[in-house]
């Protein structure tokens, strides 16, 4: 079953609207100002339609950015937003830029003309225009919106990291040849996926990131999306999941080229919805197994997994935009009050998950890995599981690591020390000799070939291959005397050795 069609069964089905307000969710702002901007920019690599213009005409995929950092308010050109700025960028990325206004709560099916969503438009937010980048580097939170939805649609949880020390860049999910994605496919989480690796490079265009802190945060589809991603890139260093699609759709996760899990390494924390009652599981033909069945979180084996259940947030309400604009279902869902409650409580958790895995903070670390009754929250609110990441057996390629940390020195002595931890650690002689020609190839590591020659003697010392291999990159050294030495060697273990032979008539000539 596709997740567009899940999470719709979830969400709509609904009767009234809410009673809800930003002032209302009373999320405290940290200590810094929040600054804004929004701008479009172009992946060339890939072409894109305008669904809306209805003809046959590619352009370059745009890929509108919004992005919330730390920021000092300096010149009257600032100006602070209200909520009526953001849905003016929806309508931008929705491909309706010239819309009126007055037409916009009617337009969006996310949205609805209601006198409390009127009164939504005017209140006022925490980010403003034209603000400074504060002094200083920030660690980065790349975000990935939930099915077809808009890079704002959790304004507030970004204005709330922003003010508490992070950058948050986000672009809205589209789909591969227009806005439209196929049915939650693995082509469409492909396609998103390759988006949060544009902004993953965007990110590199500000001072004020830290490149070394990097988290990639989802919501629905755009959890889906994270997991793909971050089997991919290295530089990630933890996930945040608001309700993903990967816990509800996992096929559509194993069916990605890319799907490994072995390289899912990273801190992740995922905040699920409320039980969905019997009664929307029967009437909306909804599999039971959502309410348990969460099988990314039972096969990561390497990294650490915390898992969390939200028992009065329904799957819309992870987002901002859901908040204040969404329809209630009066057979889920809970009050408004208890809704912005959690949602607050959402966003602290989000904060602290962040804090102990990009900037190390030991009471945020202690926090994550308490239960809700030890950080004071009664498991009528929420519940949480969690599990440590097993050790990955270390191989080759994390001896070679560390090696290449140290400049490929003092292999033998690094060697001795690892054997001793890990005893199974195989570095075969063929990777060993492949890597030594690499580095003695190039002129600047001609040391370092060496290094790793002598150390894979040290393991091999019969080897009359690695004796050949060691003279040759004498040679291109132009160390004869030690070229000489070792083709010698090489042809002791094995007389039959033509390279040899012929690398010494060369030398004698």
């Amino acid at each position: 079953m596709r997740v567009a069609i899940l999470i719709i069964c979830i969400i709509l089905a609904t009767v009234s609207y809410g009673q809800t307000s930003l002032k209302e969710i009373n999320l405290n702002s940290g200590k810094h100002k929040v600054g804004f901007k929004h701008y479009t920019a172009i992946d060339s690599t890939r072409i894109y339609r305008i669904h809306n213009e209805f003809n046959n005409q590619f352009v370059n995929r745009p890929i509108p950015i919004s992005i919330w950092y730390p920021a000092t308010i300096e010149n009257n050109n600032s100006k602070q937003l209200a909520v009526l700025d953001y849905l003016e960028i929806l309508k931008e990325e929705e491909e309706w830029k010239n819309l009126p206004n007055e037409f916009l709560l009617d337009w969006f099916s996310d949205l609805g003309d209601t006198p409390q969503n009127r009164a939504h438009l005017s209140e006022k937010v925490n980010a403003f225009s034209n603000a400074k980048f504060l002094e200083g580097k920030f660690p980065v939170v790349v975000y990935a919106p939930s099915y077809q939805s808009s890079s704002i649609e959790n304004f507030a949880l970004f204005e709330y990291l922003a003010s508490n020390g992070f950058v948050v860049i986000s672009s809205p999910s589209r789909g591969t040849d227009t806005r439209w994605l196929e049915g939650a496919t693995t082509k469409d989480m492909e396609t998103q996926s390759r988006d949060v690796e544009f902004l993953l490079k965007e990110i590199y265009k500000y001072e004020s990131i830290d490149f070394d802190k990097i988290a990639l945060m989802g919501f629905s589809f755009g959890g889906l999306s994270n997991a793909i991603t971050v089997m991919k890139n290295k530089n990630v260093s933890s996930i945040v999941s608001l309700d993903g699609a990967e816990r509800y759709n996992y096929t559509v996760l194993e069916k990605s080229p890319y799907f490994n899990l072995d390289k899912f390494t990273i801190p992740y924390i995922h905040f699920a919805q409320k039980e969905i009652p019997e009664e929307v599981l029967t009437s909306d033909k909804i599999p039971a197994e959502l309410n348990y069945k969460f099988q990314l979180y039972d096969s990561l084996q390497y990294s650490n997994v915390y898992s969390y259940k939200f028992h009065d947030l329904t799957h819309s309400y992870f987002g901002s935009i859901g908040i204040l604009f969404a329809t209630r279902d009066k057979r889920q869902d809970k009050s408004d009050i208890k809704i912005m409650a959690s949602y607050k409580l959402l966003s602290e958790h989000t904060l602290q998950f962040l804090n102990a895995t990009l900037e190390n903070d030991n009471s945020a670390k202690e926090f994550i890995e308490n239960s809700p009754y030890q950080n004071g929250f009664s498991e009528t609110l929420i519940s949480k599981k969690m599990k440590q990441k097993d050790t990955k057996e270390f191989d080759y390629k994390d001896f070679n690591d560390i090696a290449l940390n140290q400049g490929y020195q003092d292999l033998i002595p690094l060697y001795k020390k690892v054997i001793a931890k890990h005893p199974k650690l195989e570095l075969q002689e063929g990777m060993l000799n492949t890597l030594g020609l690499r580095l003695s190839f190039n002129r600047k590591t001609i040391k370092q070939g060496v290094n790793v020659f002598l150390l894979a003697l040290h393991i091999y010392p019969k080897s009359a291959n690695l004796y050949d291999s060691l003279a040759e990159s004498y040679l291109y050294n132009k160390d004869f005397k030690n070229a000489i030495s070792n083709f010698k060697k090489s042809l002791e273990l094995n007389p039959e050795n033509q390279n040899a032979i012929d690398r010494l008539k060369q030398l004698k000539e």
